[in-house]
């Protein structure tokens, strides 16, 4: 079957016409359809559907504002790092965290969340790889994701540095880890 195109913020995506034929025999309205697979990047009609009956149940305003998530990024400013070699191990770090996240079901609606409502990102100043060592350790005890940058050592610093941690959780939770860091300057 033939691809429909739905026009996003990232361009044209094309959405699998048999997929929205089936979210809409669930008789999920064709728009929201259309949104749920743009949302679960188009995988399957079964993981639309768990994500638009999701939301369905999740419409009460109280709870969707204490669900609020944020993607943070603590740079490890002990190492000789320029402004270029920090961006792309944000890049690194981001990618690896979202490819982490999307793994596992419970986590995978978390960033699903976090992609509908934004995709907020903060990037602060962390002062050494032992305190992005012990970021991490207290975000995995709060069951937040998280993932750090070990660089290759091609370029500014040495192989298997720690550059980057990067956490994705609840706002206030993900506060509780990073909130006393000064922002990336």
């Amino acid at each position: 079957m033939e691809p429909c195109e739905q026009e996003s913020s990232e361009g044209t995506m094309e959405i699998n016409a048999d997929y929205l034929k089936q979210l809409k025999d669930l008789d999920i309205p064709e728009d929201e359809a259309k949104q749920a697979l743009i949302l679960t990047g188009n995988v399957s009609a079964e993981e639309a559907a768990i994500f638009y009956f999701d939301s369905l149940e999740n419409q009460n305003p109280e709870a969707d504002e204490q669900n609020y998530y944020k993607m943070v990024f603590v740079v490890n400013m002990e190492l000789p790092m320029g402004m270029g070699k920090i961006a792309a191990q944000v890049g690194h770090a981001a990618v690896g965290l979202y490819q982490l996240l999307l793994k596992e079901s419970r986590t995978r609606e978390m960033a699903y969340r976090w992609d509908e409502h934004g995709a907020k990102k903060v990037v602060l100043q962390g002062s050494s790889t032992t305190q992005l060592m012990d970021l991490q350790a207290l975000a995995l005890s709060m069951n937040l994701p998280s993932y750090i940058v070990q660089d290759a050592g091609r370029t500014q610093i040495a192989s298997g540095s720690h550059t980057v941690l990067s956490i994705m959780g609840e706002e206030e939770s993900v506060n509780k880890v990073t909130g006393k860091l000064k922002l990336l300057n």
